[in-house]
């Protein structure tokens, strides 16, 4: 997990595009989605953390996003009821 406020534009640019990171979330509700999601680009940067992996965010206990992983958010939410 990386947190936003940890990393330079230019050095966060560099690994999206090396694909060293694909998913971000919120650290504070503990939340991940994709990187063009639009709840996700709201956030403030100081909530904002990034992951390489869907399974790097839950193991860290993130919760997937109900915009853009849909469908992993109702399984998940099945589980958990």
């Amino acid at each position: 997990m990386l947190l936003h406020i940890e990393i330079s534009d230019t050095d966060l640019r560099s690994k999206i595009k090396q694909q060293k990171i694909r998913f971000g979330g919120n650290r504070k509700l503990k939340i991940y989605g994709t990187l063009t999601c639009k709840s996700g680009k709201k956030m403030k940067k100081e909530n904002r953390v990034f992951f390489t992996t869907e399974n790097e965010a839950i193991e860290n206990g993130f919760r997937p996003c109900g915009h853009c992983r849909k469908d992993e958010y109702k399984k998940w939410k099945n589980e958990t009821i």
